[in-house]
């Protein structure tokens, strides 16, 4: 299996969207589907990349980071997932820390290399 991908999404339908594009692309994707068990989930898996949607249950994407951050030392990339496209959402998700924005819907054809330009970026900060 390639590098360990969390994505944290509420949505049925776009969480096996994500899935079944990134497995298909080679990647081992684990799954959470509220800002809390993301932090969770990303504390006892050791992902490579982070994959958040902003909109969640409970905490929100912002506040899952923040703590992410905090529970978890090692510079894992996490990028902010939204269907929200204005520029100021994308300035506002980058100034809260996130290390990218993929905007909804997801492009099929581009993920796989999108999910791959994080990748290498983060490495850089490891």
């Amino acid at each position: 299996m390639g590098p360990r991908i969390l994505v944290v999404e509420d949505n049925a339908k776009n969480m096996k969207l994500v899935r079944d594009v990134l497995e298909y692309a080679g990647y081992e994707v684990i799954e959470a589907t509220t800002g809390e068990e993301g932090v969770a989930r990303a504390a006892d898996s050791a992902p490579d990349l982070v994959l958040m949607d902003l909109q969640l249950p409970g905490i929100d994407g912002a506040e899952a980071l923040r703590r992410l951050r905090t529970v978890d030392h090692r510079p894992v990339p996490v990028v902010a997932v939204t269907a929200f496209a204005m520029k100021e959402d994308r300035d506002r998700a980058l100034a809260a820390g996130f290390d990218g924005y993929l905007e909804k819907p997801i492009s099929v054809r581009a993920l796989p290399e999108q999910v791959g330009g994080f990748l290498a970026a983060g490495d850089g900060a490891r």
